[in-house]
């Protein structure tokens, strides 16, 4: 295809996109950056974002969250934060939950929460922009992406403009979420991202009775290999929606891929 010399709207790495065209500015202070991504909404990504923030929080990680979610932000919520961001002068300064995971998302800078945020996509990429060069991340070793589903703009400029050292899929056991999650995996193939694991959400109930798992939704076949399972937890739904996120054991489902990050 020939090139129209439009980098903002592409995917390809070809000798016409430069690393100045690509990368915001560095921030030296963030260590690790992982983009949480899935293939279509409604899976669990925003959950899965949470819980491994707080399950690095929990091993002694400085930890924050970009909730690069521009028009569907719910990372503010299941961490119980309202208030509005606030600047000292010269940066942003996040939100801090209670046990000290760092929050910046579009909901913490509307007058109102409800408000719906109807901008095109060179304006949300404008805003992940000042999200990653305005904001006083200061030394912050994993700093975890939470992007809109799909393939569009939003993750296309994270993936091109943020220092990523690779991302985490979420998916749900459904043929057609499994389908969806191989387009996600040769996004990553295009742009050179590595794939650090996928988290299959949603994976089983555990009977509260006898213990024993049941595959509501089938056995995941989409012939991809599963870093970690999550079980089918309406406590764990209560939780996010009371802000307690932090509360929840469930991050002790997310322990093998807590140790893939650790080595990254």
């Amino acid at each position: 295809m020939a090139c129209n010399h439009d980098c903002e709207h592409c995917a390809s790495n070809c000798g016409e996109r430069t690393a100045e065209s690509m990368l915001f500015a560095p921030n030296p202070g963030v260590k690790n950056v992982i983009g949480v991504v899935s293939g279509k909404g409604g899976v669990g990504k925003s959950l899965v974002t949470g819980l491994l923030a707080c399950a690095m929080r929990a091993k002694g990680f400085r930890t924050a969250i970009l909730d690069a979610d521009i028009t569907g932000p719910s990372i503010p919520r299941m961490f119980g934060l309202h208030d509005a961001l606030l600047s000292d002068g010269h940066k942003i300064q996040p939100a801090v939950s209670k046990n000290g995971v760092k929050v910046v998302s579009m909901n913490l800078c509307l007058p109102d929460e409800g408000d719906p945020v109807v901008w095109r996509g060179p304006v949300l990429g404008g805003v992940l922009q000042q999200f990653w060069e305005e904001v006083d991340w200061g030394l912050t070793d994993y700093m975890f992406v939470d992007m809109p589903p799909g393939t569009g703009d939003v993750p296309l400029t994270v993936f091109q403009s943020l220092p990523l050292k690779g991302i985490i899929i979420v998916t749900t056991p459904q043929e057609l979420v499994g389908m969806i999650v191989h387009k996600a995996l040769k996004m990553a193939e295009i742009m050179n991202i590595p794939v650090l694991g996928i988290v299959e959400n949603m994976a089983y109930f555990e009977c509260p009775d006898c213990g024993k798992r049941h595959y509501i939704f089938g056995k995941d076949n989409s012939g991809v290999k599963i870093a970690a399972e999550l079980p089918i937890k309406p406590g764990l739904a209560e939780l996010c929606d009371s802000g307690k996120i932090e509360d929840s054991d469930a991050v002790n489902c997310l322990d093998a891929l807590a140790g893939i990050l650790e080595r990254v």
